[in-house]
């Protein structure tokens, strides 16, 4: 079975529309306001939102724990983060996604896998990329063992030129692309532009997909203006800013926002809720 059939079996098929879900901050981190409960009823009221205008996912991000640790987070954000996705999963009817900030994809992958979880997302799953956390080293070699130690059918979607960070030297993103698909067995490549909330260029979604045909998600950028460009090309989306008030990432989740792109995405596909 293909990696591409993996994916579109995870989704119906279809292009896959999947609302991020940026969680308040978790106990530990510098802004956590000594609450879980309103960390979960907020995630829940959001999840609901996403599932009343026919989102296929979400993906869960302990995004408000900034600054992010480079790789493995403490005990306290993994206790949260399985609490929080276990809840989510029993209220939100369709898949659900782990991206453990910034790049603890073993933890991911394990409370994925533990929770049920469907996927994760890894922002450098190969190379190294320096960030603003500093450099960062890809581990695909142990997210990969562990997924086989603990028999999980959880898919790996992994970034190609990940936001907020460059490769060192030359490597160009169409090689890097290749290469997760191939040598770090990927189920899906994530495109981002340089930062959160920023598009991506059209031109590169093409170049990568000329390359393989592992499926492509954009992951940043995209709105009811700009979606006509990737929808052609796309194999999903990963939206989250433009859907919140005024367009920024730490804000609430807007509804009227997200019935405007759903109503968009579902009209250039022909999909209905």
């Amino acid at each position: 079975m293909s990696f591409r059939t993996k994916f579109h079996e995870l989704f119906g098929g279809g292009k896959a529309l999947i609302g991020c879900i940026h969680l308040m901050p978790l106990p530990g981190s510098p802004g956590y306001e000594g609450s879980m409960d309103k960390v979960i009823e907020t995630a829940l009221q959001e999840s609901a939102i996403y599932r009343k205008y026919g989102f296929d996912g979400i993906i869960i991000e302990n995004f408000g724990d900034a600054p992010f640790y480079p790789d493995m987070v403490p005990a306290g954000t993994i206790s949260a983060m399985s609490v929080v996705v276990y809840e989510l999963l029993r209220a939100f009817n369709g898949r659900v996604g782990v991206n453990i900030l910034r790049n603890d994809a073993v933890t991911a992958m394990a409370v994925a896998t533990v929770t049920g979880a469907h996927f994760i997302r890894v922002n450098i799953h190969m190379g190294m990329r320096v960030t603003d956390q500093g450099v960062i080293q890809g581990k695909s070699f142990e997210t990969l063992r562990l997924k086989k130690n603990l028999g999980s059918e959880v898919l790996i979607f992994a970034d190609a030129g990940v936001k907020h960070s460059y490769a060192p030297g030359r490597y160009p993103l169409e090689q890097e692309a290749e290469d997760l698909a191939r040598r770090g067995l990927a189920d899906a490549i994530i495109l981002t532009g340089v930062a959160t909330g920023k598009p991506v260029d059209p031109e590169t979604l093409s170049k990568i997909k000329e390359v393989t045909k592992t499926p492509v998600i954009i992951g940043s950028g995209t709105n009811p203006e700009n979606i006509v460009r990737y929808i052609p090309a796309a194999d999903g989306f990963i939206v989250g800013s433009s859907l919140k008030k005024d367009g920024i990432a730490s804000n609430r989740l807007e509804e009227e926002r997200v019935a405007r792109f759903s109503g968009t995405f579902r009209e250039f596909t022909g999909r209905f809720v």
